[in-house]
């Protein structure tokens, strides 16, 4: 197998540590590709193929981690929102290695450990940053 670049290993390395599901990475794509159109929760499940609570409990996440912002809770609107130079470049690039690599990327998703786990994960991960911005 063929050595990896810097670039490559970056955006892996993304995609083990953020993106939990096929459909979290499509709902952020979406958003991320047509930024700053704003979506209900209705229109990406329609888009997406899942029903709206799905779509809400995504749409939720993203948002929880930074990368969407709720516009409107009344109406569920969300919009992708940019947390750095650094994120842009790597969902762009994601963009572009999803198109390219669709199987590859999806393996890397299907992989990781089960959501449960990664909730359970997350959740100190969460409590650590909140306690960093205290300091």
């Amino acid at each position: 197998m063929p050595e990896s670049s810097p670039e490559e290993r970056e955006i892996y390395e993304f995609i083990w540590d953020e993106i939990d599901s096929v459909p979290h990475l499509e709902a952020l794509l979406l958003l991320w590709n047509s930024k700053p159109k704003t979506w209900s929760v209705g229109e990406v499940g329609q888009r997406l193929y899942i029903d709206p609570k799905r779509a809400l409990f995504l749409l939720q996440d993203l948002a929880r981690q930074r990368f969407l912002a709720v516009v409107s809770a009344d109406s569920e609107q969300y919009r992708y929102e940019s947390r750095s130079e650094q994120t842009d470049r790597l969902i762009a690039i994601l963009d572009l290695t999803y198109r390219r690599e669709i199987v590859r990327v999806s393996t890397i998703i299907h992989s990781k450990a089960s959501s449960a786990v990664r909730d359970f994960a997350r959740a100190f991960r969460f409590t650590k940053e909140r306690e960093k911005g205290q300091e």
